[in-house]
Parts: C-alpha cells; structure tokens; sequence
C-alpha cells in the first residue's frame, strides 16, 4: 500500500484522478523522457549527426517496455541521478552499438525538463475537458434557474433578492474567462528545451538550431528564441492558471456547502442509495463530494504559493529550485483533477430546492424589501426622506417583533404615500429581482459567441 495521498489505495482517489495519475506516474513519466531521446535521435539521423540505422535503432527502443526496470533502479541506486538510469538502460536495450548514439549532445534538464512539458500538455487536456464540462452544467443551470428567485446576501446577511440562475452565471462567466486564459497560454507554455549543457547548443555544431527545432516539431512543441533552463515563467504561468482555475471552484464549492447547511436548505448535492453520511448519525446526508473538493482545493493553494519560488534559478541551472518542480507541478495537477471530477459530479445532478428559497426570501417579515419601498416613496417624498422614513420605521418594527408591512403602516407619512395594496405588492420578493433573467441572457449570449464552452 502506498505512503502518500496521491498512492494510498484508501485515500488516493479522494485526492486525484486515475486518469491525471496515469499522466504523472513512473511509467508516464519515463516514456515522456523516451520520447524526447527518440525524437532527438530521429533529428540527428535525419541531420546527418549520428548514424540513419542509430537513429533508427534508438527510436524503436524508446519504448517503457523495452526498457530494463530493474536496471534502472540499480543505477539510480549507485548515480543518485533522475535520469542517467534510464539514459543508461535505454543505452543497453540498443543493439549493434547505437547505444553510443543515445543522448548525443543534450544534458538532463532538455530531456526532463521537455518530458514534463509533455505531461504538462496531456494534463492541460484534461483540466480543459472537465472545466468545458463543469461550464456545460453551469450553462444549464443558468437557463434553468434564470427566473428562480433566491435570497442574494451581502457580508454574509440577506441584502435583496436575486435568482439562482443569475449567481450561477457569475460562476460560468468565470470559468469562461479561465477557458479563454489556458487558449492564451498554450502556445507560450508548451515549448521544447534542447539547448545543451548551459543553453549555448556547444555541443550540437552548426546544426544546432535546425536540431532543436525538428525535435520540437517531431514532439508538437513549440521552439524558444532562447534557452529557458534557467527562465522558468512557462512553469509560473500554467501553475497560476491552474491555480485561478482551482481558486473559483474553491468558492463554488464553499458556496454549494453554505447553501446546503441545514439553516439554509437551497441546494443539495446527489445522494446515492447505500450513501452513508455518518458513521454515528444515520439521519446525516453530508455534502461529501462538495466537502471533499473544498477539502483539497485549500490544500492545492499551498502549491501555488510555492510557484514565485521557482522562478529564482541562480545561474545557468539551479537544482535546489529546478526540483521543486517535480514536485509542484504534478501535485497542482492531481489535485485539480478531482476537484473538476468532484463538482461536475455534483453540479450534474444539484437538487436545487426552490421552495425553500422562496422561504428563505421571506425570512425577515418583508424587511429585505427596504431598499424597494424606499425608492417606490421616493417620487412622493424625495429620497432622503423617504430613507429616512423607511429607516425609522424598519427600527421600530425589528425592535418590536413586527412585520415589516406593520411597521410601514403604523408610520403616518408612509401610510399617506402608498396604499396598503400597493405595499403587498412592493413587499413581494419574487418580483424584486431587478434585471437578473436579462442579465443571464445577455451573459450566456456573450459568453456563446466565444466559443470556448459547448452549451447544452
């Protein structure tokens, strides 16, 4: 059984995904590697650099399962080196001498550094079709709710009302701005490294810039103007997308878990048959899956924070800071993967309970409706007056336990202002939504018109 979150069989898939796991493990890791030693050899061969039947050999090898494992962990034993074991094995699997041939030229930091931006790539895939389908979701939820009234609430109290579609379009045009930033990012992220000891391409000759650009082709990757071995900004920017990425479904799902405490009761998350939600309390249907992407989305913010540290290379390379990467960037990874997996499974199926919204709305006897009669008395009294009139009568009537259609009725200024009819029609909340339907609309067009989201 495994030690760490991210491989113990009891707790690994609360903490990632098996498919972003399939994208960082060893074997995806080493083949990453072998792919960029095959694509280099295919290069040089192709150049004239080392031998056709080398290049040839070396590419065909470059399979995880061509490869000596036990080998490996044999020299990473004695080398205490990444990658040397695997250059080594793969040297071995190479008949007819071409193992002489492998990683011509290049140092460790252009083979992993390159493999991880193949990683990178693979996971980027993921993250954008699991936020495409979270968006989907939302999308759905957005025209579904765009009439459904709920309470809007400002420093954590009921300020006025809303519709549950109009909050849920907040969040879709959030993700779409993040669908929008990772399209921008990808072409300067995505980029190969084969620049040789120190970035220079000594080792490579007058071929050296022609090589690094057909590797980078044969790999899909684009190619720097300059070495990045010791300019790791590519590796800042995808973390701090990713990180924005995890930051709004972060408040999503701390949202979600608000609205389904108890006192509140908006909102559900699926519950299965033969779901427990507690161990002691057979009554309890926990919001787990919720809880569980907020439980590892606040944990994925301490990876980001370490982001700034990697971009201060001293020198030409910096392993104490280079390192870190190993480690940062496949954890960003994992652990926005279940986060997306757990809320698209939860904003699939969210039970949204508009009945006990419409309670909640009329949970302070009318008084979240201030704002509305103010500005309806304001043609008669002038606004100033009119606050002023409201506010007095919205304190005595919360100091007496009165309604608030009570306390406006006993005030004789407001009394001759506006008929008792007109008032019941001022105090329902329903009807006070402001252009929140419109809104959506206007929203969910624009946000169509990019064509980063397919709309149900």
């Amino acid at each position: 059984m495994g030690t760490s979150v991210f491989d113990s069989d009891l707790l690994k898939n609360s903490w990632s995904t098996e498919e972003m796991r399939n994208v960082f493990n060893d074997q995806a890791r080493m083949q990453s590697w072998l792919d960029v030693e095959a694509a280099l050899a295919r290069a040089q061969a192709e150049l004239g650099i080392i031998p056709e039947s080398a290049g040839q050999e070396i590419a065909a090898k470059s399979r995880y399962e061509a490869i000596d494992k036990d080998q490996v962990l044999h020299y990473l034993r004695i080398t205490k080196h990444p990658l040397v074991p695997t250059v080594r094995a793969l040297e071995h699997a190479c008949a007819g001498g071409a193992g002489e041939y492998v990683h011509f030229g290049v140092t460790t930091q252009d083979i992993m550094d390159t493999g991880l931006v193949l990683q990178m790539r693979n996971a980027f895939q993921i993250v954008r079709r699991d936020l495409k389908g979270i968006a989907s979701d939302l999308w759905r939820l957005s025209k579904e709710h765009r009439n459904t009234p709920m309470m809007g609430r400002t420093l954590s109290l009921q300020a006025i009302p809303i519709t549950f579609g109009f909050k849920t379009a907040i969040w879709l045009s959030e993700i779409d701005r993040h669908l929008q930033r990772m399209d921008e990012i990808e072409p300067r992220v995505f980029v190969g490294s084969i620049v040789g000891a120190v970035g220079t391409k000594a080792a490579f000759g007058p071929k050296a810039d022609a090589l690094e650009k057909a590797v980078n082709e044969r790999l899909g990757l684009a190619t720097p103007n300059i070495s990045w071995q010791s300019a790791r900004d590519r590796f800042y920017e995808f973390g701090s997308v990713l990180g924005g990425i995890n930051a709004t479904l972060n408040k999503i799902g701390n949202q979600l878990l608000l609205l389904a405490h108890n006192e509140f009761d908006e909102i559900a998350e699926p519950f299965g048959e033969g779901q427990v939600g507690s161990s002691t309390m057979p009554h309890k249907r926990n919001p787990a899956v919720t809880e569980n992407s907020v439980t590892v989305s606040n944990t994925l913010k301490s990876n980001i924070n370490m982001l700034s540290d990697i971009t201060k290379h001293e020198h030409e390379r910096d392993g104490a800071v280079w390192k870190m990467e190993w480690k940062i960037i496949p954890e960003i990874c994992l652990m926005l993967s279940v986060v997306l997996d757990n809320l698209k499974f939860v904003l699939a199926g969210l039970e949204v309970k508009q009945d006990k919204m419409l309670v909640n709305l009329n949970l302070l006897k009318g008084y979240a409706l201030a704002e509305r009669v103010m500005f309806a008395l304001a043609d008669k009294m002038g606004k100033q007056t009119a606050h002023e009139e409201v506010y007095l009568a919205a304190m005595r009537g919360i100091e007496s336990g009165l309604t608030f259609r009570d306390a406006l009725l006993e005030d004789e200024a407001i009394r001759a202002a506006v008929s008792a009819e007109d008032l019941d029609v001022l105090l329902d909340p329903t009807t006070y939504v402001g252009s929140s339907p419109e809104i959506v609309d206007r929203a969910l067009e624009d946000i169509q018109a990019g064509h980063r989201i397919d709309a149900p």
